[in-house]
C-alpha cells in the first residue's frame, strides 16, 4: 500500500502516552515501551507520559480514561495484555472506555500479522478506538508487533501531510458534539 505525503502541508507533532501492561515487565525491562517512544519521537511527536502497570482490567481502564482527560495528551498507546491468556485484559479495558472504536485499526493490524507471522496472527487482539477526543491503540507486548503498528500504520495516521486523510486532522473535531451541548 502506498500513500503519498503533501509536502506543502507543515508536520504537527503529537503528544502521546505509552502505557505497558504487564505483571512482570520493569523499567529496565520494558523493551516494547522503549522501542515505541524511541519510534514516536523519531517522528517528530513528543511523549508526555509513560507508566508500567500490571495486567489488571479496571486499573488499565481508569488511567485510559485519566490520561485521556487530560488536554495534553492526544494519543494512547498501549503495549501488552493483548493475547488470549486469562491475563490478557487489554482489549477490554480499551473497549469499555472507547466513545468509538476504529474497526479498521484491528482489521489492518491483523493484515500486517499475517504477512509476517502467519497464522500466529490469530492469537492477537490489536484494537483502537477514540474516547474524550483522544486516540487510543492496544498493541500486543512484542517489540517487533509494536513496530509493526508503528511503521505499518499508525506513524502514516499520526502525519498531517499523510493523504488523502490522516487521524491528525480529525483531532479538532472528536469532540464537535459535545461542544454543541
Amino acid at each position: 500500500m502506498t500513500y503519498k505525503l503533501d509536502k506543502t502541508r507543515e508536520f504537527l507533532p503529537i503528544n502521546f502516552a505509552i502505557l505497558t501492561i504487564s505483571d512482570t515487565r520493569t523499567k529496565e525491562t520494558d523493551k516494547s515501551g522503549d522501542l515505541l517512544e524511541k519510534l514516536i519521537k523519531t517522528s517528530g511527536h513528543m511523549i508526555v507520559k509513560r507508566q508500567i502497570v500490571p495486567d489488571d482490567q479496571g486499573l488499565i481502564s481508569r488511567i485510559l480514561v485519566d490520561w485521556s482527560s487530560e488536554e495534553k495528551i492526544e494519543a494512547i498507546i498501549s503495549t501488552g495484555g493483548t493475547g488470549l491468556t486469562g491475563r490478557d485484559v487489554s482489549v477490554e479495558a480499551h473497549r469499555t472506555v472507547y466513545d468509538k472504536e476504529i474497526d479498521a485499526f484491528s482489521t489492518l493490524f491483523t493484515e500486517i500479522s499475517v504477512n509476517k507471522i502467519g497464522t500466529s496472527a490469530v492469537q492477537s487482539r490489536a484494537c483502537g478506538g477514540i474516547t474524550n477526543g483522544t486516540f487510543l491503540f492496544a498493541l500486543p507486548g512484542s517489540p517487533s508487533a509494536c513496530k509493526d503498528g508503528w511503521n505499518e500504520i499508525l506513524v502514516k495516521q499520526f502525519d498531517y501531510r499523510h493523504m488523502p486523510c490522516n487521524f491528525v486532522e480529525l483531532l479538532p473535531r472528536l469532540l464537535e458534539n459535545d461542544r454543541r451541548k
